[in-house]
């Protein structure tokens, strides 16, 4: 049975319930706050990360295979972690993953703060989060609307994206560059575990949620993970848009990730500082797009302004490469981040509205695995191929090579089918039933 999302897209988007209608719900609330602590801490880790390997090894392919390490866990680990998230509290499963997240960086930041830190560790350490991190993304995807009526999903994907830049690419990193400046990386580290231990705290004071009585019953990992293949596989707009999205984060991920700080170093003299001004930029984007879509709502025809955003938000990517001073690249962040976040609230909502709920944790795990599943290999070809052509040219021809692998779902007929009869049918459930907050 698919959940019900009255009176979500019709006109005027959110008129009855506005973005921070989701908050007046004890669990969610607890889930958002220890959520927000806990990204800020990433932010601060994503500068803190790339100045401790750079200064352990001055090569975009440390970096690089850092990013291997970490990735190739969380996609071995995702549709185990998927399944678990479907047949057990899925607040349980994201407490555990956290916990183990947290002792992990206390460990990274006791390693570096010592001086002790090698290499080998901090590939270690990364295989750990990795992995845990593999069990607490689709139970955190699927556990939303368990805590809240279908009526503020929207609002609450709108939320959820409004925090995320601000904490994740905004003050994080802002911070975090100013802490890696003021502390050392190891201290900074030693900030994103605690930060852990507080999402731990919040989900702790979180009340029991009993499994759905929709969720299968136990019947093996293995036939569980095959349901959830064959529900996405009989789903164009499913299928379509994982595909082409594991494609465009092979041309454009590793290169992002791996020579954006790279180009920072080695360009101007403050460089953790401006890294974190460009990640901080595209925070603001973010912010600025979720409060806008909270306000004013979702295009009627979501799908289609899904992915024409990604498409424009991975043809930015290109600004970095043509990008020579502090502002281009600031720029070319907010565009990205942007675009981004509007594709990602229409994606997220998407999801919540068509697919069923004994299935959501499954597909997620699925979301996540098609969409990182060829990142090491991004991270792997980033090292050769900057060195072959150059890091800037390496940007720009994988911002307009993702760009058009992005808009390719919008040339299937099945999908713009789906697309418009998606809309119409929301619509008849508005008619037919009277919106409920």
């Amino acid at each position: 049975m698919q959940q019900s999302y009255e009176a979500l897209d019709r006109p005027g988007g959110f008129s009855r319930v506005r973005l921070l209608a989701p908050l007046s719900h004890r669990d969610y609330r607890l889930l958002a706050c220890g959520m927000s602590v806990s990204l800020l801490g990433d932010g601060l880790f994503l500068v803190a990360l790339a100045w401790q390997v750079y200064t352990m090894s001055d090569a975009p392919t440390a970096l690089a295979t850092v990013g291997i390490a970490m990735t190739i866990p969380t996609i071995t680990c995702l549709l185990i972690g998927g399944a678990v998230s479907d047949r057990f509290d899925r607040r349980v499963v994201m407490l555990t993953a956290d916990t183990v997240r947290a002792i992990a960086l206390a460990a990274l930041a006791a390693l570096a703060i010592t001086a002790a830190l090698t290499f080998c560790e901090l590939l270690a350490i990364a295989v750990v989060c990795g992995a845990a991190t593999a069990f607490f993304n689709p139970a955190s995807d699927a556990l939303v609307p368990q805590l809240l009526p279908a009526a503020v999903l929207a609002q609450a994907n709108s939320l959820d994206q409004l925090i995320r830049p601000m904490a994740l690419r905004m003050a994080g990193p802002a911070l975090g560059g100013l802490m890696v400046g003021a502390i050392g990386a190891g201290w900074t580290f030693a900030l994103d575990a605690g930060s852990f231990a507080i999402s731990v705290a919040a989900l702790l004071a979180m009340s029991p949620l009993p499994v759905s009585a929709a969720s299968p019953k136990p019947s093996g990992a293995a036939r569980e993970i095959r349901a959830g293949l064959r529900y996405v596989r009989s789903h164009a707009w499913l299928w379509a848009t994982l595909v082409t999205a594991a494609i465009a984060y092979l041309l454009f991920m590793g290169p992002t990730e791996v020579l954006l700080p790279f180009i920072v170093k080695h360009r101007f003299a403050d460089g953790a500082r401006d890294l974190g001004l460009i990640f901080a930029a595209g925070g603001l984007g973010s912010l600025g797009c979720a409060v806008a879509i909270g306000q004013f709502g979702l295009p009627r025809s979501s799908l289609t302004f899904m992915y024409l955003a990604w498409t424009v938000a991975t043809l930015a990517v290109a600004g970095y490469g043509l990008s020579k001073g502090l502002w281009g690249l600031m720029l070319a962040s907010v565009l990205f981040n942007t675009l981004e976040t509007a594709g990602t609230i229409a994606w997220a909502t998407a999801k919540q509205r068509h697919v069923p709920s004994q299935l959501l944790g499954r597909v997620s795990s699925l979301d996540w695995l098609i969409s990182i599943g060829l990142l090491p290999m991004s991270y792997a070809l980033t090292g050769p191929v900057s060195a072959a052509v150059g890091a800037r040219q390496t940007l720009i021809w994988a911002g307009v090579l993702g760009a058009i692998v992005t808009f390719a779902p919008l040339l299937s007929r099945r999908v713009r089918r789906f697309a418009r009869s998606g809309e119409q049918l929301a619509q008849m459930v508005v008619q037919e039933h009277p919106a409920r907050v």
